[in-house]
C-alpha cells in the first residue's frame, strides 16, 4: 500500500535548509581564505564569473537584461561591482568603448556627486564612466586634483 505524502501547502525551498545554506557559505569563505593565504590565483566560482560576464555585457549594450536602458547610477553600480570582483579599469573601459558621456561640470554636479559619494562610497575612478572628471571630484573633496 502506498504511503500518503504530507503537503504543507507551500513550496519548499529549492536550495535546502538554512543550515545547509550556512554550511555552503562557510565552506566557500574558508576555501577562499586559505586559497588567498596560500598565494594561489583567486579564481571566481561559476556564479560569480557568470555575473561578471553579465555586468560587462550590460555595460557594453547599455541595457539591462530586461532591455531597460542603464541609468547613470546603474552604470556606477555595475562598474563598482566589477572593480570589486577584480576586473581592471582598462577591461571595463574596453567593454564600454564608444559609450562616451559628455563631461559634466558645475556646482549642481558637484553637490550631486558629494551626496552620491556620501551615500554609496564609490571609488573615484568609477565616476569617469558617467562623464565626471577628476577636477569635479577634487572640488567635491573625493579625489586629489592632478
Amino acid at each position: 500500500m502506498a504511503r500518503a505524502v504530507r503537503s504543507t501547502g507551500r513550496a519548499g525551498n529549492r536550495r535546502g535548509s538554512p543550515e545547509a545554506i550556512e554550511k555552503r557559505r562557510a565552506a566557500r569563505s574558508f576555501n577562499d581564505l586559505l586559497s588567498t593565504l596560500a598565494g594561489s590565483a583567486q579564481a571566481l566560482d561559476g556564479r560569480t564569473e557568470k555575473r561578471r560576464q553579465r555586468l560587462l555585457k550590460e555595460l557594453a549594450d547599455g541595457q539591462t537584461r530586461g532591455a531597460r536602458e542603464l541609468k547613470p547610477l546603474d552604470i556606477l553600480l555595475r562598474v563598482q561591482e566589477l572593480l570589486e570582483l577584480g576586473e581592471s579599469v582598462a577591461t571595463i573601459r574596453k567593454a564600454t568603448r564608444g559609450k562616451k558621456r559628455p563631461k559634466l561640470e558645475g556646482t549642481e554636479v558637484v553637490d550631486a556627486v558629494k551626496k552620491l559619494h556620501k551615500a554609496y562610497g564609490f571609488r573615484p575612478e568609477v565616476y569617469r564612466f558617467v562623464g565626471i572628471d577628476d577636477d569635479v571630484l577634487a572640488i567635491a573633496g573625493i579625489a586629489r586634483a592632478r
